[in-house]
């Protein structure tokens, strides 16, 4: 399934702390949302099922604190530890942070396995044998040789640094690193850094480093996937009568038409002004119509109301459709 490259966390959209209820919550919802026999969409079947896997993994304890310890590679250590006797590999902290955020705040971890682990567990010829089969290879003076495992950081991003990308040095730990950042990059888009994660066991290669993108709040700006939204102030005369007014977007400023008889709340669609998407169509950016009153009316404003309000028979007008 895809969760081969993709997190189970990342499947229910849930925190790696997450309760068994924030997991049984967030299946229900995606599971209405996608089930084949309500979501006619190409690909619904699929991500159906990965939700569900994803589902049964981090909703049994044991098999979550094998995925948590482990990483993709847990189903390989428990079919290992039951051929070795039904006893989990030991393992040990890995050297950074991988996963999300824990309980403490800090860096979940996935435990790697040391050489000295496993053949304590298995011993001499069916170590070799079992883990042979699983790795298909060795590493120097006889020792399993394993790729360490990927691991997980959070770069936060203004929606400026997002929609135009660039580098960005990033400092980790005691390292720094210079990180290129792709245009139109989405909040929780992953980045990879090739070889920048944990370390292999007997020569194996490293693991990736995946950069979890957290897109700041805007003070303009609200962001919803690649589109945007942003209030667009405009006089009760100009809602009434129509007008050309400017909406600030991404790129500047940009002129829109307010149509006669708008009302507060009406959406104005400019077409591929959000979020740029570097594989796909951009996102739209939508203005949102707040009608505002003057704070303070002169004498001839004054005498227009009082005129519109006699017109109007003093009563409210009807809300436009």
């Amino acid at each position: 399934m895809s969760s081969g490259t993709r997190d189970y966390y990342d499947v229910l959209g849930v925190p790696r702390d997450a309760s068994q209820e924030d997991i049984r919550r967030a299946y229900r919802s995606l599971a209405r949302k996608n089930h084949p026999d309500v979501n006619k969409e190409p690909g619904a079947e699929a991500r159906f099922k990965d939700i569900t896997e994803a589902r049964d993994v981090l909703s049994d304890p044991e098999k979550r604190s094998a995925y948590d310890r482990f990483g993709p590679r847990w189903r390989e250590m428990q079919q290992a530890a039951a051929a070795g006797g039904g006893r989990r590999p030991g393992g040990r902290p890995s050297g950074a942070g991988a996963g999300g955020p824990g309980p403490d705040g800090g860096r979940v971890q996935y435990e790697e396995v040391s050489p000295e682990d496993l053949e304590g567990l298995f011993g001499g010829d069916g170590f070799d044998g079992i883990f042979g089969d699983l790795f298909g290879r060795r590493g120097r003076g006889g020792g399993v040789r394993m790729g360490g495992s990927d691991q997980e950081a959070v770069i936060e991003l203004t929606l400026e640094e997002a929609a135009r990308g660039g580098r960005r040095r990033l400092r980790l730990g005691d390292s720094e690193l210079e990180v290129d950042i792709p245009a139109g990059v989405a909040d929780g888009q992953a980045i990879r850094l090739a070889g920048r994660g944990s370390p292999g066991i007997g020569g194996g290669p490293p693991g990736d480093l995946l950069l979890r993108v957290r897109l700041l709040p805007h003070s303009r700006f609200r962001i919803e996937g690649r589109d945007l939204y942003v209030d667009l102030p405009v006089s009760p005369a100009q809602a009434a009568l129509g007008a050309t007014v400017e909406v600030p977007t991404l790129e500047g400023r940009a002129r829109v038409k307010v149509p006669a008889g708008s009302s507060s709340g009406r959406k104005l669609r400019l077409r591929g002004r959000g979020l740029p998407n570097p594989s796909g169509p951009p996102g739209d950016l939508y203005a949102i119509l707040k009608i505002v009153l003057p704070k303070k009316l002169g004498p001839e404003e004054h005498e227009l109301y009082e005129r519109l309000l006699e017109l109007e028979g003093k009563k409210p007008r009807r809300e436009a459709a």
